[in-house]
C-alpha cells in the first residue's frame, strides 16, 4: 500500500500547512471524489456556498483542467481520439496536476483561500491504480513528485453503487465514463480502500440518496470539521 506523507497537511516539514511569516496559518484545501455520477461535482457548489456564507475566501478548481495546459490534456484525454496505454494515462493526468499545484492551488493557499478541488490526487489511485490495475504505489509516487507531496487537509469521497450512477445519467459520456461496469466496480473498492487508510482525512459521504439529503450531510460535515480545527469561521446565515 502506499504512504502519503506522514503528515496529511500541505508538505512533509511540520505538520505541513502552509503559513504566513509571523506562524498563522494560511488556507485550507479540500477535496471532491467521486465515480462517475456520484453527484461531486453538483455539491461543489454547496461547499462553495457553504464557505461563502462563512466569510471565508476560497476558489473551485476542477482536473483534470484549471490551467489553460489542463484543459488541453482534459480533451485529450477524455475525448481525445485514440486511449492512452495506462501509464501514459497516468502521467498526463499527474502532469496536468502539477500545473494546477504550481499555478493556482499553491499560490492560492499561500494567499489565505481555502481551495476546493473537484477531483485530484485520490482520483487517479482510484482511476489508474485500481481501475487499471496500476498499483497505488507507482500511482502515488509520481503523483507525489507531479504535487510537491501536498495533500488535502479534509476529502469528502460521494459513495455511489455504478450500476446507480449509470441508470441517473444516460446521457453519452467520456471516454472514462463508458468505460465498463468491471472498471467502474473497481475504482469504487480503490476509493473505499483509500477511504479506509486515510481515515484521518477522507469523510464518506452516502450519494445514493437525493441531492438535497446529500447537501444536507456536507454542510454538517463541514460544520464539524472546521469546529475540530478550531479555525476561526463566522456563524453561517439564520
Amino acid at each position: 500500500m502506499c504512504e502519503e506523507p506522514k503528515s496529511s497537511r500541505h508538505t512533509p516539514d511540520g505538520d505541513g500547512a502552509p503559513r504566513q511569516p509571523g506562524g498563522r496559518r494560511r488556507g485550507w484545501f479540500i477535496s471532491l471524489e467521486g465515480g462517475e455520477g456520484s453527484g461531486k461535482s453538483t455539491q461543489a457548489a454547496v461547499v462553495m456556498d457553504w464557505l461563502r456564507s462563512r466569510g471565508m475566501p476560497c476558489r473551485l478548481v476542477r482536473e483534470p483542467g484549471g490551467t489553460p495546459l489542463g484543459e488541453r490534456l482534459r480533451e485529450l484525454l477524455l475525448n481525445g481520439t485514440g486511449r492512452p496505454v495506462p501509464v501514459a494515462e497516468m502521467l498526463l493526468f499527474a502532469a496536468a496536476r502539477a500545473q494546477l499545484v504550481e499555478t493556482v492551488i499553491l499560490p492560492s493557499l499561500l494567499a489565505g483561500e481555502t481551495v476546493v478541488c473537484d477531483r485530484y490526487v485520490d482520483s487517479s489511485l482510484a482511476y489508474q491504480g485500481s481501475g487499471l490495475g496500476l498499483g497505488w504505489e507507482a500511482v502515488w509516487s509520481a503523483n507525489r513528485w507531479a504535487t510537491r507531496g501536498i495533500m488535502p487537509d479534509l476529502t469528502l469521497l460521494f459513495d455511489c453503487p455504478p450500476e446507480l450512477a449509470r441508470a441517473r445519467h444516460r446521457r453519452p459520456g467520456d471516454d472514462i465514463e463508458r468505460r465498463g461496469q468491471g472498471f467502474h466496480r473497481r475504482v469504487r473498492e480503490g476509493y473505499r480502500a483509500l477511504a479506509r487508510a486515510h481515515g484521518n482525512r477522507v469523510v464518506v459521504i452516502d450519494a445514493s440518496r437525493p441531492a438535497l439529503e446529500v447537501a444536507a450531510e456536507v454542510r454538517r460535515v463541514l460544520e464539524r470539521w472546521f469546529v475540530s480545527t478550531g479555525a476561526p469561521v463566522a456563524p453561517g446565515p439564520r
